[in-house]
């Protein structure tokens, strides 16, 4: 069974390893105890909704793509990986596209 507390901070740390921060750099930025921030990182803390928004400043990430990254973790975990959204094909430039206006 996936965890979203284990999964929250596997994408958390991920995105601070690929800015090149460490700890005591986002520490200091989201105003978070470093030793806080490794324990949410390592699935043994839960985040409150203000730490985790601090905390995605601090990785200058939205928090919704965050939570898009968990719930897609968790999904593959689960092995219910969500299907893609169909987009509907642009018309072609030589096409009239009909106006409901």
């Amino acid at each position: 069974m996936a965890l979203f507390r284990r999964t929250l901070g596997d994408v958390l740390r991920e995105r601070r390893s690929e800015l090149g921060l460490t700890l005591r750099e986002v520490s200091g930025t989201a105003r978070v105890s470093l030793g806080y921030i490794s324990e949410i990182e390592r699935g043994q803390k839960e985040a409150s909704s203000e730490l985790l928004a601090s905390l995605c400043d601090a990785l200058d990430v939205p928090l919704s793509q965050v939570l898009r990254d968990v719930a897609d973790a968790v999904a593959v975990e689960e092995g219910a990986v969500p299907q893609p959204t169909p987009i509907a094909p642009r018309p072609q430039r030589d096409e009239v596209v009909a106006s409901a206006a």
